[in-house]
């Protein structure tokens, strides 16, 4: 989720010595972090529509009209995708509410901060989520 623009606007947070994982200042970072991210592609999804609707042109020659419907399959498969990143990212700020953020769901252990900063949204440690994955593809073959 995050490219180059996030990272310089939301430079990785270091903790002071003897800072308590998830103070109040590592949560508010993550939850500017998760609302700005929000924000953006919210304006994705508005600009998307209205370029849409704008660009919804009949076009007569097939190639023409198979290139702008492959075009708009793309558009919306990204916007879906970031739809459900959406959905993360509100879920994740309900844990920051809630307390919970920044520990596995699976086994309890804290995720880490780097793992935060590089996916805000993650519910899992790596080492929970090395396992997911590795039985996902087990059940995929």
């Amino acid at each position: 989720m995050p490219d180059d623009t996030l990272q310089k606007q939301f430079p990785p947070y270091v903790p002071e010595k003897g800072e308590e994982y998830m103070s109040e200042k590592q949560l508010a970072h993550f939850r500017n972090m998760l609302e700005s991210v929000k924000r953006e592609l919210a304006g994705d999804i508005e600009r998307t529509v209205h370029t849409m609707q704008d660009e919804a042109t009949a076009f007569a020659d097939p190639n023409d009209r198979a290139s702008q419907e492959s075009d708009i399959a793309l558009e919306l498969r990204n916007r879906d995708r970031e739809r459900k990143l959406i959905k993360k990212i509100d879920e994740a700020i309900g844990r920051i509410n809630a307390g919970e953020y920044g520990y596995c769901d699976s086994c309890g252990v804290e995720i880490g901060l780097k793992r935060l900063e590089a996916r805000p949204t993650a519910t899992l440690c790596i080492d929970c989520k090395t396992l997911e994955e590795m039985r996902e593809r087990q059940v995929a073959k």
